[in-house]
């Protein structure tokens, strides 16, 4: 498998794709092999059809799960091997969009001082203050943060689908982010594994969030991904327009963005003297 391993990756490379979706288009492709036992290029559409069942009715993954398998079967013959979409069918499922489970704003102000860890701790509330993705958060270098007052941004680098973008730096994460720096003394990741040499490890924020939530006692279902779902529907709450928060979150159409309107609070009412885009200083004192 190794040399259409290595053209499925440089189809990848050529088209701009993120390093973390050739990683799981290339995993999902092994698990295939690895269920066949044979080379994938042989497969015909009925075995690949064959697998995507068994991935749901045998192994009981979710629909969503099968359905990047599916996205990584196309990918792989109909792109890389040059089979006709007529000829080499993937069928996909239809996966109902679920509404997340956001976190009350006193849950986010017990979440984080449930973190222990101070490092882990200024990157949850980076995501939160910022929108972020958790790749786009870990792959952050101290030089993405532009704090001149004539600007004040979080500059993405490389963004989903390679896309580069700037989102909100607050002055209450500006100052989170000095005192950071000041004690970690970070010179090119500004969040970094245990070797303080590369990158924070995506796995290691999602423990660290985890972790900060079963000590706070907070049981809602999803992972890190769910601070930027606050972002954007507390930035709403706050009177932001739709077009900017689309902007913020790297949205390519502003469709994705008006989902979060169906999750505001028509209850709630911010604080007059708190800045709507400053997250962090709008969160209750514990």
């Amino acid at each position: 498998m190794t040399e259409l391993r290595q053209r499925m990756l440089d189809a990848m490379m050529q088209r701009g794709f993120a390093p973390r979706t050739q990683e799981s288009y290339v995993q999902a492709i092994r698990r295939m092999a690895k269920y066949y036992r044979r080379d994938p290029a042989t497969y015909t559409s009925e075995e690949v059809q064959a697998y995507l069942l068994h991935m749901v009715k045998d192994r009981q993954l979710s629909y969503s799960t099968m359905n990047q398998a599916a996205c990584a079967a196309q990918f792989l013959f109909q792109t890389v091997l040059g089979h006709r979409p007529e000829h080499f069918q993937v069928c996909f499922a239809k996966v109902a969009a679920k509404q997340p489970e956001l976190l009350a704003r006193e849950e986010i102000a017990r979440l984080f001082a449930a973190c222990p860890h101070p490092a882990r701790r200024v990157l949850l509330q980076t995501i939160y203050a910022t929108g972020l993705r958790v790749s786009e958060a870990c792959a952050l270098k101290v030089s993405d943060i532009d704090s001149h007052r004539d600007r004040m941004c979080v500059r993405v680098d490389c963004g989903k689908g390679g896309k580069g973008r700037y989102t909100v730096l607050s002055p209450t994460l500006l100052e989170l982010l000095r005192y950071h720096v000041r004690c970690e003394r970070p010179t090119t990741w500004l969040f970094t594994d245990n070797s303080a040499k590369q990158p924070m490890y995506i796995d290691m924020a999602q423990r660290a969030y985890r972790g900060a939530c079963a000590r706070a006692g907070i049981t809602k279902i999803g992972g890190i991904h769910t601070l930027r779902h606050d972002f954007a529907t507390h930035l709403l709450e706050g009177g932001v327009d739709l077009y900017t928060i689309q902007k913020l979150l790297g949205h390519g159409h502003i469709s994705t963005t008006a989902r979060y309107l169906h999750l505001i609070s028509p209850q709630f009412r911010p604080p007059k003297d708190v800045d709507p885009l400053d997250l962090l200083a709008g969160l209750p004192k514990l």
